[in-house]
């Protein structure tokens, strides 16, 4: 009993440490056609807020400086099901949000409006990019202000939110533990199938080769 507290305790602080931490930033070089694409495992009903700002390269500075203002970025969000959940035209800097309905991966891509970005033909654009997950999109010193929070009112609220999410997180496990248990149960069935196939046929061909050497040998008079 006391392992089994042990091993639930050590669980939670776990998810407690993935959910600290479920902020993603990075930056990365596309081309003037180029499409850079992510995926993301998200629980449903989960809000994600995506961050970015282009800089272009300057060949005479020889450094990335911030793209102008006609330089657009496209994004794109499809569900596991590909089903286009977002799909919109932001500037060179820009925010976009949306809300997971289905638990599982989604696909986030971006690319930029080549027929402006054809004017720095020959060019890399670099993309800075940060993604939040779940609680972390909301912004604790405005909500505070806004409904009056005390500092206890506010971690309490806090705490509130990150095992809602912890609960969300624990239902997609469950949720991905049992697609894995179907997938292997009809892995599982297709196999014994295909084995039961397999000795029918082995006994049919016997069968038959019998009946030939049979046929063979009373031809032949030899039985």
């Amino acid at each position: 009993m006391v392992a089994v507290k042990m091993r639930s305790c050590v669980l939670s602080l776990l998810l407690l440490n993935v959910y600290y931490t479920v902020v993603s930033s990075l930056y990365f070089h596309i081309g003037e056609t180029e499409k850079k694409c992510f995926i993301e495992e998200i629980p449903d009903e989960t809000m994600i807020i995506g961050n970015y700002r282009t800089q272009l390269y300057d060949k005479q500075k020889e450094e990335y400086l911030p793209a102008t203002q006609g330089l657009g970025m496209f994004v794109e969000v499809k569900d596991p099901d590909e089903k286009v959940i977002l799909s919109r035209q932001y500037g060179s800097e820009g925010r976009f949000t949306f809300t997971s309905h289905t638990p599982g991966e989604h696909q986030i891509c971006l690319h930029s409006n080549s027929s402006k970005f054809a004017l720095f033909a020959g060019g890399m654009l670099r993309v800075h990019l940060d993604i939040q997950v779940g609680e972390h999109t909301n912004n604790y010193a405005e909500i505070a202000a806004k409904d009056k929070l005390t500092e206890l009112q506010l971690r309490v609220r806090q705490l509130v939110e990150q095992v809602d999410q912890i609960q969300k997180e624990q239902n997609y496990q469950r949720y991905r533990e049992e697609r894995f248990r179907q997938t292997s149960e009809s892995t599982n069935q297709r196999v014994l199938w295909w084995s039961i196939v397999q000795t029918l046929i082995l006994v049919a061909i016997g069968f038959w080769q019998m009946r030939h050497l049979k046929s063979f040998f009373e031809a032949k008079k030899l039985v």
